[in-house]
């Protein structure tokens, strides 16, 4: 094993595979890193990415580390990252075996981890019937009996796009509504329902929604389950002194560099836009800004 790659990735989904794939066609000596727990594992299948549209998460990441890997200089080593730090000109990461890896740049296409409510039932059909993406998910749903659970700035607008999906459609404040006079008039007339009370209970069939048990007692048959959870950085990002910008993800400039020189971001770290096509492209992306800085200082 490459001790001293040129490249650190860590995290070896979509984003880190396709960067590590643009590397490896470089001919720079990459190693990923990946613990083998994508954020997607519970997801029976994958959608609006061409070419592999109804494909499982597990089948699109297993086929593209098989072609990732066939480039003789990349490297995939499975396990935990524990810490990372700066040593010299050089970046420190070790894992949860103790083994040490060093390397001229890092990119963290580490994801984000999901925050689930201490709603029974909610983790079990996440990803399956409760879902967070109208276009990874919204086609397989259309016209269903739908929620969305969601009380946020961004649950006015996130329903128009629902709405254009299927009008069987509630929304699930969870607590007091935050939704404004004008906003909450706009779903009366589109009858859209909209209740406040708390959500005790998912009752599903293998992670197929059957219904919703509020705390008031009442039950609410549903098909399907729109959330907006909160999330968090899989890796600890005081390590290396990273910025954040709003909602918690990574700050990057232009060319998804950090506010560390050397260390770039890409993936669900860096946006709210969650798609494998999203972190396909933007690895690709990250994958060239770095052989390119990397040709610049050794040239």
């Amino acid at each position: 094993m490459e001790q001293n790659p040129d490249v650190i990735i860590i995290g070896g989904s979509y984003a880190g595979l396709s960067a590590a794939m643009a590397l490896g066609r470089s001919l720079r000596n990459v190693l990923i890193i990946d613990s083998g727990k994508p954020c997607n594992r519970q997801t029976p299948h994958s959608h609006n990415f061409i070419t592999h549209d109804g494909k499982t998460p597990k089948e699109i990441s297993h086929s593209a580390k098989e072609q990732v890997l066939k480039y003789e200089t990349v490297k995939f080593y499975n396990g935990l990252v524990v810490k990372i730090s700066k040593d010299s000109n050089r970046f420190k990461v070790e894992t949860e075996r103790n083994e040490i890896f060093y390397a001229k740049k890092l990119v963290l296409a580490t994801g984000v981890k999901d925050i689930m409510p201490d709603i029974p039932g909610f983790a079990e059909c996440w990803g399956i019937s409760v879902i967070h993406c109208p276009y990874c998910h919204g086609y397989e749903v259309k016209g269903k009996v739908t929620g969305i659970m969601s009380n946020s700035e961004m649950t006015f607008d996130f329903t128009k796009l629902v709405f254009n999906l299927t009008k069987e459609l509630t929304l699930f404040t969870n607590g007091k509504s935050i939704l404004n006079e004008e906003q909450t008039e706009k779903f009366n007339q589109n009858k859209i329902n909209l209740i406040e009370d708390e959500i005790s209970e998912i009752i599903h069939e293998k992670g197929q929604i059957k219904k919703l048990i509020l705390k008031n007692g009442k039950e609410i048959p549903l098909e399907a389950l729109y959330a907006k959870i909160h999330t968090e950085q899989n890796i600890n990002v005081e390590d290396l002194g990273l910025e954040l910008v709003d909602h918690g993800f990574i700050k990057i400039d232009s060319l998804h560099k950090t506010n560390i020189p050397g260390v770039f971001a890409c993936g669900d770290n860096v946006t709210m836009m969650r798609s494998v096509a999203n972190a396909v492209a933007q690895g690709s992306f990250v994958g060239a800004v770095v052989n390119k800085e990397l040709a610049e200082e050794t040239f």
